[in-house]
């Protein structure tokens, strides 16, 4: 397993990037814009540690963030998705978002807080129970 990053949502890109790269000292990595679902992505580090990132996730679409929804997930980019899901499953965790596309999944730790699961490279073929398996609550 390799973590990938911790995600929190913003509302303010220009103030965050003041707070987080000129204040903070953290590197912009890269960014990716997606019209289609209305958000952008920034992925920072430390200069020392680049592969340990923050994402932050800024939604087009003016949101409150209560309740700690602007805190996102934990990512960890996992060798064999299935396997790690029929693991977790075995040990009595449920998986909110299975990885129906051989690439991503969601659980959540006993706080709830979001865990998501990443495959390593190219998704896996989709493959049964994981394919026609529903959400489970939220994540």
């Amino acid at each position: 397993m390799q973590y990938l990053h911790t995600m929190i949502r913003i509302s303010d890109v220009d103030a965050s990037l003041d707070f987080f790269v000129a204040r903070l000292g953290l590197v912009e990595r890269r960014r990716h814009e997606n019209a289609g679902g209305r958000f952008t992505l920034i992925f920072l580090s430390a200069p020392e540690t680049p592969e340990a990132e923050i994402e932050l996730t800024y939604n087009w679409d003016p949101e409150a963030y209560e309740g700690g929804r602007n805190f996102g997930h934990l990512a960890f980019a996992v060798d064999d998705i299935y396997a790690s899901c029929q693991r977790l499953m075995d040990g009595g965790v449920t998986i909110n978002r299975p990885p129906r596309d051989g690439r991503m999944a969601f659980v959540r730790s006993p706080d709830k807080i979001s865990i998501e699961l990443l495959q390593k490279g190219a998704p896996l073929p989709p493959a049964e129970p994981w394919a026609s398996m529903p959400n489970t609550g939220v994540w």
